[in-house]
């Protein structure tokens, strides 16, 4: 599904088009077509300073939020690497037949997760899901025959080590679909230009004054790329790269 916070680029020149539009039109309308009185313009400042502290609260957090998803991320790339590398070694435990049939399966599983990774095209991605779904039916079914031939512990080791295979690639996705909720931005959003509405209205008409408007929406503009290329999985310049699963798979590679 499209979403323009996939996109932090296009996040960055959105918002800072429409907080320095904000401001503009605010300084435009209101304080350039007359003067505020000092009693007003002390009003102005504690109100402009109280929305800026909670636009800046609400920043820090939103940024909590994304850095702690990035984290859970990797987290859930860590512990898949060890749980597939643990049921490889686990392939001992199986008959011969059945080890050897199996080993093959979880490399290639291997290699289809670390496509999951680095994939940026939808379409390239749900090829990628069609072809785990696959191959997750396939390592089921080569651990499930010969724990009903043969049910002893010992086996049970290697199924339960193929269950923790599938259960951490449905952590995965469902922390890559943690996302910041949109009402969270739309919150910003709001705030942000609310700051920058008090801002253009309480500035004095001067030309020295319009220049600073910049620094404001430019500033926010950039916390607002930022958290979104942190919370973006695949877009951005903050992108996750499996290391655990691409140090795994050089290693059970075959020489």
């Amino acid at each position: 599904m499209y979403r323009v916070t996939d996109y932090p680029l296009l996040v960055f020149v959105l918002s800072f088009i429409v907080l320095l539009f904000s401001e503009r039109i605010a300084w435009f309308f209101f304080s350039k077509k007359r003067a505020l009185d000092e009693d007003v313009r002390d009003d102005l400042s504690i109100l402009r300073a109280a929305t800026l502290t909670l636009l800046s609260l609400l920043i820090g957090f939103t940024f909590s939020m994304a850095v702690s998803r990035y984290d859970q991320r990797r987290n859930y790339e860590e512990e898949e690497a060890n749980a597939i590398g643990t049921e490889y070694v686990r392939a001992d435990l199986l008959p011969v037949a059945d080890a050897a049939k199996l080993r093959p399966l979880l490399r290639n599983y291997l290699d289809q997760r670390i496509l999951f990774y680095m994939a940026r095209d939808e379409q390239e991605l749900r090829q990628i899901n069609t072809r785990t779904t696959q191959l997750q039916n396939e390592l089921w079914s080569a651990v499930q025959a010969p724990a009903a031939a043969q049910p002893t512990p010992i086996i049970a080791l290697a199924v339960s080590g193929m269950n923790d295979v599938l259960n951490r690639q449905g952590y995965t996705q469902a922390a890559w679909w943690n996302r910041i909720p949109p009402a969270a931005w739309a919150l910003m959003v709001v705030i942000a230009i609310c700051c920058n509405l008090l801002v253009g209205y309480g500035a004095r008409s001067s030309s020295t004054g319009s220049n600073l408007f910049v620094i404001l929406p430019l500033v926010v503009s950039i916390a607002f790329m930022l958290i979104a290329d942190i919370d973006s999985p695949r877009n951005g310049f903050i992108l996750m790269h499996p290391q655990n699963l691409i140090s795994l798979a050089e290693s059970l590679r075959p020489r």
